[in-house]
């Protein structure tokens, strides 16, 4: 019997208790089937590639309406699985409109304003002077997304997990560790020995699902500094936006102090390609190479509160959905360094797949 005509809904085994595991289980259960999550860790596991304090939400992708008129469903999206993850609690927003700013080349901001309005998307152009504290190409222009922000990343893992432990579809067990899946059998076989059976797999284990299905991937290692500005400067940290092709290559980035979080900075420059997840870094002294970055303005004058090293895997094509490797397992090799963008499209189509109505995901 298929996955779509089976009565009285399916057993979900879902590997990885990250925001692609968290949310593809959430709305097995909404489709009413059984999910049992398993996660080497706690759920949700600190060490996960998207366990952190917050993450972009933007739908501008300059010179493709077409992507940028997806990405801007996510808005809705969002504050869809806000309202349900928070019981629509006052004042408990995982997802803040604190706008994303974007530094263009001054030539490449009239194509930014047509993509937008292609879209319908709510585009302003402004002044980079308008943002003295962050640090701008030279010569650049700049356009602000009012109606994108901030997900606090570490809040929505746990959110999800607690929706997921208050419902009687759900069963989350932390400490199983998978250390192989069977895609003809739909079996994970755990690191204790034991093993789980489901109707359907679900592999959601961000950038270690290469090393349980046969799915080529590329492993990256991104560095990112956490500051904590001066006290002076704490208030207009707060009234900034997050901000993106930044600093003198027009290649870094920046989350700012947002409902009590670090300022957070990086760029492009220290991504690097490596093979393991656990293989040690070479002495190149990534977190100076972000401070020298030109991200933020005077720099010198913050603390580095925290480094952090993560990994993200990408796969050929760059696509970010599920993909069928055997009958009935399904497994998301990659989901770039954008999960939150890409993992509630990711869900929602594996899900309508499980019932025969298969859609489209970039």
């Amino acid at each position: 019997m298929s996955a779509g005509t089976r009565q009285g809904g399916l057993r979900v085994v879902v590997v990885g208790g990250g925001i692609t595991g968290l949310l593809a289980a959430i709305r097995c259960v909404q489709a009413g089937h059984h999910v049992v999550l398993l996660e080497r860790g706690p759920v949700p596991h600190p060490g996960a590639t998207s366990f952190d304090q917050h993450r972009a939400l933007r739908a501008l992708v300059v010179g493709d309406q077409a992507a940028t008129r997806r990405a801007a469903e996510l808005d809705r999206r969002w504050r869809e699985l806000d309202a349900l993850l928070c019981d629509h609690l006052p004042g408990a927003g995982l997802y803040r409109r604190s706008g994303v700013l974007q530094a263009l080349p001054t030539g490449r901001v009239p194509e930014a304003v047509a993509t937008a309005s292609a879209a319908g998307v709510p585009l302003r152009i402004v002044h980079p002077s308008a943002y003295p504290l962050v640090g701008f190409p030279r010569g650049s222009g700049a356009v602000l997304e009012p109606h994108a922000g901030t997900l606090l990343a570490d809040r929505v893992l746990n959110a999800a997990a607690r929706w997921l432990r208050h419902h009687p579809g759900a069963e989350l067990r932390p400490g199983r560790e998978a250390v192989g899946v069977d895609p003809d059998r739909g079996r994970v076989r755990l690191a204790d020995g034991t093993a789980e059976t489901g109707d359907v797999v679900l592999v959601a284990a961000g950038p270690w699902t290469g090393a349980l299905v046969d799915r080529p991937v590329v492993l990256h290692r991104q560095t990112m500094v956490y500051l904590r500005p001066p006290a002076a400067l704490a208030h207009a940290w707060a009234a900034t936006p997050t901000a993106g092709g930044l600093g003198a290559d027009g290649r870094a980035w920046l989350l700012p102090s947002v409902a009590g979080t670090l300022l957070k900075i990086s760029t492009d420059a220290v991504r690097r390609e490596v093979t393991t997840l656990s293989g040690p870094d070479d002495d190149a002294g990534w977190a100076a190479r972000v401070l020298a970055a030109g991200v933020v303005s005077d720099v010198d004058g913050y603390d580095v509160v925290r480094v952090k090293h993560c990994h993200y895997a990408t796969a050929d094509g760059d696509g970010t959905g599920f993909v069928r490797v055997g009958p009935t397992v399904w497994a998301r090799p990659a989901g770039g360094g954008d999960g939150f963008r890409t993992a509630p499209p990711a869900a929602d189509a594996v899900v309508a797949e499980l019932s025969g109505q298969a859609v489209a995901v970039a």
